[in-house]
């Protein structure tokens, strides 16, 4: 039966998920259409995110599963002077050769697909979402419950690819014009989302498809996560859900103190890309923390603490209900960027088990990779490994 309700379509599909017990969303789009938001979204409302396309460029990586064959077959001029694949060097090669392209996914389609199923057999989450550009493509949409679409125009997929991947403008229309017609994908997807609007109207796309189509089993993701004593007295972590975007935007702009102040559409805006945790005390919040998972990296990149907290007694539960987290989704290591005034503050850091790391020591490429997106200028980056089985053999 097929339904239209707003911006949305829905046709209600026979269960095909080869996980018992996991319901799977497969989500794809082209490029530039915002599949990564919508993947977060989604996590958000509970679902144990997975992008098949990062994990593809972890199968690049130097002693990786596809680094020997994929240099076998395209030469060592696709190398950095350090020995590793050159992503932007191979994309030129196959964008603009359907055959190159056929090659290099052979090779790593059949390991993704490995990797994809080892994942989603662990997930503690009863709903997986997969995020893949070639989902229609490959064995993956044979494995998924609901096949969801994210449609945006090619004027919108130009400009982020510009802006936010910083591609020349040659760059992002060859990409853009290698794939197939967006349209392609709609006949067989149970819901659309159009990402070419705002924040807020993507959001009420995916959560009325959401509360459509996902069993009511799933677990909702914005309870409390555990009680907490701090020092002060009695108080517990929670995550931030939509119905705390009011007192979320409050409290930044009260440790803000005199900064330009923001708006609930920012805040709406930081919660679809990251997830936050607050610790409230006595109803009141008392500090803030802001991390995202991504490629098997947690990234702590954001901290908010009021004048009344001190580092020392908020941090800890904060940065522990974070790790807790990035073990249930399975990541590898936890990062975080230090503001300057707290960066003399090393002995905390050290009991929670943190250390220094400069980005272009870090042996494994994905780490190196999000270790330099979170370096600034007067900021340190800290670093603890979460599982060392895979830190040992990362894939």
């Amino acid at each position: 039966m097929i339904l239209l309700k707003g911006d949305c379509l829905y046709i209600n599909g026979a269960d095909l998920s080869k996980w018992p017990g996991k319901y799977v969303i497969g989500l794809t789009g082209n490029i530039g259409t915002g599949k990564s938001v919508v993947r977060r979204m989604l996590e958000h409302l509970g679902a144990f995110g997975l992008d098949a396309d990062l994990l593809g460029h972890r199968i690049l990586a130097k002693g990786a599963s596809g680094y020997l064959p994929i240099l076998a077959t395209f030469g060592s001029q696709i190398l950095t002077p350090q020995g590793e694949i050159d992503r932007s060097k191979l994309g030129r090669l196959v964008f603009s050769d359907p055959a190159a392209m056929a090659e290099l996914e052979a090779i790593i389609h059949p390991s993704v697909l490995m990797k994809v199923g080892q994942l989603v057999e662990r997930a503690h989450q009863r709903v997986v979402v997969i995020e893949a550009i070639k989902l229609f493509e490959t064995e993956l949409v044979n494995t998924c419950d609901s096949l969801w679409g994210v449609y945006a125009s090619p004027e919108t997929q130009l400009r982020r690819l510009m802006q936010n991947r910083r591609m020349s403008e040659e760059d992002a229309r060859q990409r853009i014009a290698s794939q197939p017609p967006q349209e392609s994908r709609f006949d067989r997807a149970a819901v659309i989302i159009k990402n070419d609007g705002t924040v807020e109207e993507t959001w009420q796309q995916v959560s009325s498809a959401w509360q459509r189509l996902i069993p009511t089993t799933s677990v909702s993701a914005y309870s409390p996560l555990r009680s907490t004593m701090l020092s002060t007295g009695e108080g517990y972590v929670q995550r931030i859900g939509p119905l705390q975007i009011d007192e979320m935007t409050d409290f930044i702009n009260l440790v803000q103190g005199e900064r330009q102040p923001i708006h609930n559409s920012q805040t709406k805006a930081q919660l679809a890309d990251k997830i936050f945790y607050i610790i409230k005390h006595e109803q009141s919040t008392v500090a803030a923390i802001g991390w995202q998972a991504e490629n098997l990296i947690a990234r702590i990149t954001d901290f908010y603490i009021s004048n009344d907290a001190l580092p020392e007694q908020c941090l800890p539960p904060l940065v522990q209900s974070v790790e807790q987290a990035a073990i249930d989704l399975q990541c590898e290591v936890v990062m975080l960027r230090l503001p300057p005034s707290w960066q003399t503050n090393s002995s905390l850091w050290q009991r929670l088990g943190y250390r220094e790391t400069a980005a272009e020591e870090i042996p494994t490429l994905a780490w190196r990779e999000a270790a330099q997106a979170l370096t600034q200028e007067s900021s340190s980056i800290l670093m603890k490994p979460l599982k060392l089985e895979r830190v040992l053999h990362p894939f």
